[in-house]
């Protein structure tokens, strides 16, 4: 399936993003990268709802402590979905949290993460999307309790917790690492689960991958930075290869929750490159530990949390 000219097309991409913008009739090359983006930033997952669902047309509950969150449908439906929608309304959506009517997303959404994308990526997941077929179906509402329902405080919310996250600069460390922190950091949204929040929904930016004991659907949420204790400073090289590749742990077992779909639709499609690309980064993380999720676990993360 992945020929080495697909790859060598595909990488040169990744690792170069085009300045200009994407011409109407994208190229074969252009359409393959979209595709590639569009299953790293979890769109599938989060908005389809299972296996046998329609394609990008809303997806399951996510439970928080604010109530359930549903993903809306994404299909290119110009009633339904977002087949109204011009580029500078879907580049403001996946990067300022807004609609096209102005109104503010709920962070469920995980555009705070989504904001450090290039505009090209961005430009080339909707251009992907637009190549789906269309479904004239509803997006089922939020059921968030007073007064967390109310879109407008959203606006506090930002002022509070959200500035555009910016990619680390890495000269020294090579484009490898550089490439690691964005596809975990930007396309991967990894600290939006794996990060501790405050009982206002704002991430502990100081705890950033360290794992929570309320993650979504009230689930744990494991410490993914490299602590011996907590984390996983004790995985090797090839331990977080096969897991990113296969959904398995160390220890034989298999990843559940959310987790598996995100191995199953992202990181196992990931090319060798930009593999080696997020182990890297994950590796040079600083140890951390979260307070909170040690007191209440008192051991390292297992199956059970991922």
């Amino acid at each position: 399936m992945k020929t080495s000219a697909f790859l060598i097309r595909l990488l040169l991409f990744a690792v170069f993003p085009v300045a200009a913008a994407v011409p109407v009739v994208a190229s074969a090359s252009e359409a393959e990268r979209g595709a590639y983006l569009f299953a790293l930033a979890g769109c599938e997952a989060c908005h389809t709802a299972g296996k046998e669902a329609p394609l990008l047309a809303g997806g399951s509950a996510l439970k928080s402590p604010f109530g359930d969150f549903y993903a809306p449908n994404i299909t290119p439906d110009k009633t339904y979905g977002i087949g109204a929608w011009s580029d500078d309304d879907f580049r403001r959506a996946l990067k300022e949290g807004r609609s096209p009517d102005g109104s503010h997303y709920f962070p469920a959404f995980p555009y705070p993460s989504y904001s450090a994308m290039t505009d090209a990526d961005v430009q080339a997941i909707k251009d992907h999307i637009f190549t789906l077929d269309p479904v004239a179906e509803p997006s089922r509402e939020h059921d968030v309790a007073w007064p967390f329902s109310w879109r407008w405080l959203q606006t506090f919310w930002k002022w509070l917790f959200f500035e555009p996250l910016e990619i680390p600069k890495m000269p020294d460390q090579g484009k490898s690492l550089a490439r690691g922190a964005y596809i975990v950091l930007a396309l991967g949204h990894c600290g939006e689960c794996h990060t501790p929040r405050n009982a206002l929904g704002g991430p502990k930016r100081d705890l950033r991958f360290s794992g929570t004991a309320e993650g979504p659907d009230g689930k744990p949420v494991p410490n993914i930075t490299p602590d011996e204790e907590t984390g996983i400073g004790d995985w090797s090289s090839g331990d977080l290869r096969y897991f990113l590749r296969t959904g398995i742990l160390p220890d034989g077992d298999v990843a559940g929750g959310s987790m598996i779909e995100v191995v199953e639709k992202g990181t196992s499609k990931l090319t060798d490159e930009d593999l080696e690309a997020v182990i890297t980064y994950l590796q040079n993380l600083k140890p951390l530990q979260n307070p909170d999720l040690k007191t209440k676990k008192k051991k390292k993360a297992t199956d059970d949390d991922w």
